[in-house]
Order: C-alpha cells, then sequence, then structure tokens
C-alpha cells in the first residue's frame, strides 16, 4: 500500500523527516490557534503502522514551542491541535500536512524536530 501523500521533492533538510508523521493526517478543520487532523480515510490496511506513525507525530507535537496543547482522540481517528499562530503560521500546518516545503512549513517542522530530540 502506498501512502496517501508524500512529499514532491526529496527532503534535504533532517528536520523534514518529521513530515512523514503528518501524510497520514489529513485537516478536518482549522481556525488559526487550533486544527483538528483527521486520520486520512484512506487508511484501511496498515492502520495499526498509521497510528503508530500519528501517535510519533503527537508526541513531537506535545512539546515544540508554540504548541499550547495536543489531543488524540483514538476513537475518533482525530487530533485536535491548539497552538500559538503568532509563533507558528496557521498555514505551515495545511502545508505540512499537504507535503508543501514552505517556509512556513519547515519552520514548523524544525519546531516539531527539535522538541521530539528533546523527548527522545
Amino acid at each position: 500500500m502506498s501512502s496517501p501523500a508524500s512529499c514532491a521533492a526529496e527532503p534535504t533538510d533532517d528536520s523534514w523527516e518529521i513530515a512523514r508523521h503528518a501524510i497520514w493526517l489529513r485537516v478536518a478543520h482549522h481556525i488559526p490557534g487550533r486544527i483538528r487532523l483527521k486520520l486520512a480515510s484512506e487508511v484501511e490496511t496498515g492502520l495499526r503502522d498509521a497510528l503508530a506513525e500519528v501517535k510519533r507525530f503527537v508526541s513531537a507535537a506535545s512539546t515544540a514551542p508554540g504548541i499550547r496543547s495536543v489531543s488524540l482522540n483514538l476513537l475518533a481517528r482525530s487530533c485536535l491541535v491548539e497552538y500559538d499562530p503568532a509563533q507558528i503560521a496557521p498555514t505551515a500546518w495545511t502545508d505540512l500536512i499537504a507535503g508543501t516545503r514552505s517556509d512556513e512549513a519547515l519552520a514548523l517542522t524544525h519546531r516539531l524536530a527539535g522538541s521530539s530530540r528533546l523527548s527522545a
């Protein structure tokens, strides 16, 4: 099974590695400061692997600077992230989920990668 989305270009920055955890997610609802992410509906086979990737993403997000809280609801297959839009551009989330290597998405991956190294 192939992933539901992939990055258009091969990443050269190690922090972009965190984006591979996000490819299993879709934006369900987003207002600046609050985003609800859902597990991609295409994920039926390999669900356990997809959930493991999402849990790693949530773990990194929960300690990243600028993120206020992260709630994971496995039953609903969703994740709610509350963040400071003054520190994290709202477009960073949609770009990250889409695999778009914008400056905002790269800045977000640096935050996520830095926090995941600290919590490792």
